[in-house]
């Protein structure tokens, strides 16, 4: 995979990050998100599939991105398929801060030491090209305000902003509000994103354990991503399930 295009996961950290505090919105959603995010990202690069509610390794060649590779690793150590929730949801959290300094790493961000109160000791991050930034805010605002089918890589990314509750932080207060509803709705636009999707919504919720099949969906006023939007259910895809392709 090549250095040419930013990661999924590389974009919904920067569009967490507040360029006016240097820190991010959401942090305790974002590490369940950028664990999705790296689902959808080697989905797109052919690496996995979904298998009904669960992730096949179908090609366990790396991608060349070490972020992504070691993820794709742990999947394959798996040996059988495993459900997203319980992938997301699984003993890999600390994302967010592997990914700040990935991007630190790559040039896209530059950290700046500071106290709180102080005393204690704080490292916040500001985007060394707000260009960029700015490039993925328009394409979501592009597919909002158009209601044209958006690409997978946007309508992925839409989907996990919404599950981890950026929605608030992009689209604040009541203008805000039809903004957030269509970010939700390009959901539908990615059968992979809205999985993954799904499965942070489910963590979130503490549901990760039940079968999506046997379960209701919470109502909306019970789940919220760190006091973020009320998160809403999403209407059940009826999809057959994928044939189990083993990876060799």
């Amino acid at each position: 995979m090549g250095r040419s295009r930013r990661t999924i996961p590389e974009e919904l950290l920067l569009l967490a990050l507040d360029p006016a505090t240097g820190t991010t919105a959401q942090p305790q959603s974002l590490d369940l998100g950028l664990a999705g995010a790296q689902l959808v990202e080697l989905a797109l690069a052919g690496r996995i599939a979904p298998d009904g509610d669960r992730i096949a390794v179908v090609m366990p060649r790396p991608t060349g991105d070490p972020t992504l590779d070691s993820a794709l690793e742990l999947l394959r150590r798996r040996g059988s398929p495993v459900r997203a929730v319980h992938w997301i949801g699984g003993p890999r959290l600390g994302l967010r801060q592997i990914y700040l300094a990935h991007l630190e790493r790559c040039g896209m961000v530059h950290a700046v030491a500071g106290q709180m109160c102080g005393v204690l000791p704080t490292t916040r991050y500001q985007a060394t090209d707000t260009a960029i930034s700015r490039e993925i805010r328009s394409r979501l605002d592009s597919a909002i305000r158009t209601g044209v089918p958006p690409d997978p890589r946007t309508a992925a990314l839409a989907a996990l902003a919404h599950a981890v509750g950026l929605g608030k932080h992009l689209y604040p207060g009541n203008e805000g509000r039809s903004s957030r509803s269509r970010l939700r709705d390009l959901i539908r636009h990615d059968p992979m994103g809205g999985l993954v999707a799904h499965a942070v919504m489910d963590v979130q919720n503490g549901v990760a354990a039940q079968p999506r099949r046997d379960r209701v969906p919470a109502p909306p006023e019970r789940a919220t991503a760190g006091g973020g939007l009320p998160l809403q259910p999403l209407q059940p895809r009826r999809t057959g399930a994928m044939a189990r392709v083993a990876a060799h």
